[in-house]
């Protein structure tokens, strides 16, 4: 027998199965006849209470037990970062946290309402991933080059600078090049799932663009500290980049989540969004296939729009940084006292394990930071990815004026190519009291000002 043979008999994947798995390479060591195994197991399956204190059925009885609870009845231990969250962030991040599969958790300062798990939770659970945990934009991620161009040329070279990446780049629901560029990530297993199958083409031909929402390209100066991977301290102008897997990514997670809560069915309705898939079950594997897929996606996406951009300036690159922000990573962390094995989910929260470097941007109007973590164990080594919203953008667009808002920028120095009214400074926490409620996570190496700030035009709707 195997762990299909036991998913075929009612065995829920996960903790399950591998106790079934065990019970039964034990019960062959110990001699038991193998004719008479289905047997056996029907019988725990049918009846797990009547073996928990068996010596030889009992770990593989208790696990069928726990996993027909919908919530623990202990939640996993979590710790909050900042004040003033939304009440409903705390409750969502407090839910996942009830989750039979769940082992820890951590909220970030930038935390807002998300899907299943709030923007800026970090959730690590027990051999099992929750695609609504990972975002529906897998892999958004940023990244900044460093460039050899004289901080000045910033404002001499403005229209160039536009052009660059109005050029390069596209933005908006949909958009994409006429003629795509090439990636050695299309020469990946894009067959893994029929999600990415069936829209290889269309992935292809959205190689370098930069969706919708909160994405940006933008120019800025960068004010180094202290040196960075062998960059000396000093002023630069650097790019900086925030998208992710584009309407490929999207449909990757509806597909899987939707997956996922029809083998969930038990799950309370406040808890839908937080269905899972086990590690050990045919669409878990396919779902961690096709996350890692649209992670090397993503950074192609962001590879091509800094390499076209600098090639159209002609101009060299001096440093360059990256990360994801919206992903599930198999890693090992000490909780309540021992080492463990788990799958850390960080839904729009930043590495920042010991000596990990990681950019955390602010908004149109303020400064982002290059920070090195600190490799806290509390907030699973993990980050605030943002600023963090505090108003949706229904209420953004029917509360600001371009007229005052413009006034803000220019009060800021910046130049703005295009946006929506949703993605305004005045929508988002100040990035300052965000960065001092977690000098305990990381440290900031450098600061970033933006000066020219291009993203969707106003009425594109966001992916993530």
């Amino acid at each position: 027998m195997n762990t299909k043979d036991l998913i075929a008999l009612g065995v829920p994947p996960g903790e399950a199965t591998r106790r079934g798995i065990a019970f039964i390479a034990d019960f062959i060591l110990k001699g038991g006849d193998k004719l008479k195994l289905p047997a056996e197991v029907e019988a725990v399956v049918r009846a797990p209470g009547d073996f928990t204190t068996d010596k030889l059925r009992g770990e593989f009885a208790n696990a069928l037990l726990k996993s027909n609870r919908p919530i623990q009845e202990a939640p996993a231990p979590w710790r909050q970062w900042g004040e003033g969250l939304e009440p409903e962030a705390i409750n969502q991040m407090a839910r996942a946290c009830q989750l039979p599969i769940s082992v820890a958790g951590a909220l970030m300062p930038d935390a807002h309402v998300g899907y299943g798990l709030p923007i800026g939770g970090v959730l690590a659970t027990d051999n099992a991933v929750i695609p609504y945990a990972v975002g529906v934009d897998i892999a958004c991620r940023m990244k900044m080059t460093v460039l050899d161009l004289p901080v000045r040329e910033l404002d001499r070279r403005r229209e160039r600078l536009i052009k660059a990446i109005e050029d390069e780049t596209r933005f908006g629901i949909g958009a994409h090049f006429e003629q795509p560029r090439q990636h050695a990530v299309l020469d990946a297993d894009w067959n893994i799932s029929p999600v990415t199958k069936l829209r290889k083409g269309r992935a292809w031909s959205q190689l370098g663009t930069s969706g919708s929402g909160n994405h940006f390209v933008e120019f800025g100066i960068f004010t180094a500290s202290q040196t960075i991977n062998g960059l000396p301290p000093g002023e630069y102008v650097a790019l900086l980049s925030h998208s992710g897997s584009r309407g490929t990514g999207a449909a990757v997670c509806e597909h899987y989540s939707k997956l996922a809560m029809d083998l969930h069915p038990e799950l309370p309705k406040e808890h839908k969004h937080l269905a899972w898939l086990s590690l050990d079950s045919a669409e878990g594997q396919e779902y961690w296939a096709a996350m890692e897929l649209m992670g090397h996606y993503a950074a192609a996406n962001h590879a091509l729009i800094h390499q076209h951009i600098a090639e159209h300036l002609r101009l060299q690159v001096l440093l360059d940084l990256e990360n994801h922000h919206n992903f599930a990573w198999k890693e090992r962390h000490v909780i309540g006292g021992e080492e463990c094995d788990v799958v850390v989910h960080r839904k729009g929260a930043t590495p920042a394990g010991a000596g990990v470097l990681g950019i955390i941007p602010g908004s149109m109007a303020s400064p982002g930071f290059v920070v090195r973590g600190r490799g806290s164990a509390a907030s699973l080594k993990s980050a605030s990815h943002g600023a963090g919203r505090v108003m949706s953008r229904k209420k953004a667009t029917a509360t600001f004026e371009w007229h005052k808002v413009n006034r803000v920028l220019r009060e800021a120095g910046v130049h703005l190519i295009s946006a929506g009214l949703d993605e305004v400074p005045m929508v988002y926490k100040d990035i300052h009291q965000v960065m001092a409620a977690q000098n305990d996570l990381v440290e900031v190496l450098g600061q970033f000002d933006p000066k020219l700030v291009k993203m969707a035009p106003h009425g594109e709707r966001a992916e993530d």
